[in-house]
């Protein structure tokens, strides 16, 4: 009778088999459920606490698939977890390449570089851990005919004068080998003054020479263009009266480059950021005017030189041009512990506003505020004005650039679908 406590029970009272492996497949789902709540959880509590709290959080973001993979194992389902596992990874490998086709770059133009006579690089020795010294580029490029002027070690140098008093006695071409922070200084340089400019990757992350395509691991590959280069013109940012190539953070990212751990550990630097990015930033309220766009009240604030081509919102990602003759804006606004997961899965967060303008003016509630450009930390007077200068700064790079790679698009699902249903009805799909 389906109302008798007997029902779901065979012959003597024993129980269905069919209702046990209903019962187990229902124990199944909720200890998946149960550990993706705990992953999620324990993702969050490491990246908003310190210590020993952060350890065991990252304990248990680690144990808790593994439970989960255990439990599937004893009920024999281990291959439902690889099965799942392995498509999942085919479906991301295959919308990647949907997006990756439907998204191609163009490429910055190419120009033949001009006949340089007397080139003028200048080379910092303690950058990078000493790369100067280690990959021999003084050597490498006085062989190839460049005049080397070296930093002394005190750090007291004018770089920008240096570069003024080469080019006024006949420097042909500037060039540095250094970090981005220098980079950014004699660029201005030769903006100004119209002449070509040599980047060397020297320096700890170079993300200019990264986005350039150059060879970060063997920055003595970028002296080839004094003999077999191309020229790039190039986009110059400025901040506050100041020069940027890659970008200006401001907000909670601004005040841990003012750490003065962060130039020799910026990873774990930056991990102590996290918990008050996330969790509230008690530092000066920022808002900011992007054209049309305001940006108000965030908590990490990031000016970077042409739009990054994903979603990181800590200023880490790939720009597919630097001849775009916009600056690119992301501002970051936490509000709790459950928002925070749309904010490290996708571009599309609410926590994320995004915008692009070739004017920037950030606004705060204190006369001067700290500010990062490029990984060097200042302060600034408010307002702070960020500008760009379109493809003001001609670029001498190597014709070979191992470094050069198309930017991976973010994953969006929707526009995969898109694509699909595009391609399944004939239509023509339109990028959003």
């Amino acid at each position: 009778m389906a109302g008798s406590p007997l029902a779901g029970r065979g012959r003597g009272g024993r129980a269905d088999p069919g209702c046990l492996a209903g019962l187990r497949t229902f124990a199944l789902a909720g200890v998946a459920i149960a550990g993706l709540v705990m992953t999620g959880a324990a993702i969050w509590w490491a990246l908003t606490r310190r210590g020993l709290l952060r350890t065991l959080a990252v304990l248990l973001a680690l144990t808790a698939p593994a439970w989960v993979l255990v439990m599937f194992t004893r009920a024999h389902l281990a291959w439902v977890v690889a099965l799942s596992g392995a498509l999942w990874l085919v479906a991301v490998a295959a919308g990647r390449a949907a997006l990756a086709r439907d998204d191609v770059p163009v490429p910055m133009p190419e120009l033949p570089a001009p006949g340089i006579r007397h080139p003028v690089l200048i080379m910092n020795p303690r950058s990078g851990g000493g790369k100067v010294g280690r990959f021999a580029l003084q050597e490498r490029a006085e062989a190839l005919g460049a005049q080397v002027l070296i930093l002394e070690r005190g750090g007291d140098t004018d770089v920008a004068a240096l570069a003024r008093t080469a080019v006024a006695e006949g420097a042909d071409l500037l060039g540095v080998a250094g970090g981005d922070g220098t980079q950014a200084l004699v660029a201005d340089v030769a903006a100004t003054l119209g002449v070509p400019f040599l980047v060397i990757p020297a320096g700890t992350r170079n993300h200019f020479a990264l986005d350039l395509g150059l060879d970060r691991e063997d920055p003595a590959k970028a002296l080839d263009a004094l003999h077999d280069g191309v020229e790039l013109h190039v986009d110059l940012g400025r901040a506050g009266g100041r020069p940027f190539v890659n970008n200006v953070s401001l907000g909670a990212y601004a005040e841990v480059v003012q750490s003065p751990s962060y130039r020799d550990d910026k990873t774990r630097t930056t991990l102590g950021l996290l918990p008050d990015l996330l969790t509230g930033h008690q530092g000066a309220h920022l808002s900011a005017r992007v054209g049309e766009v305001t940006i108000a009240d965030p908590q990490a604030l990031l000016v970077s030189n042409n739009p990054c081509g994903t979603g990181d919102f800590a200023g880490l990602g790939r720009r597919g041009r630097l001849d775009g003759g916009e600056l690119g804006v992301v501002g970051v606004h936490v509000t709790g512990a459950v928002r925070v997961v749309g904010l490290l899965r996708t571009r599309k967060s609410t926590e994320l506003t995004r915008a692009a303008a070739r004017d920037v003016v950030v606004d705060a509630d204190r006369a001067w505020i700290p500010v990062g450009i490029d990984g060097e930390a200042v302060r600034l007077p408010v307002p702070v004005r960020c500008e760009l200068r379109p493809r003001a700064l001609r670029v001498i790079v190597p014709r070979q650039r191992p470094g050069l790679r198309r930017v991976r698009p973010p994953l969006d699902w929707r526009r995969v679908a898109g694509l699909g249903l595009a391609r399944s009805t004939g239509g023509h799909h339109r990028r959003p």
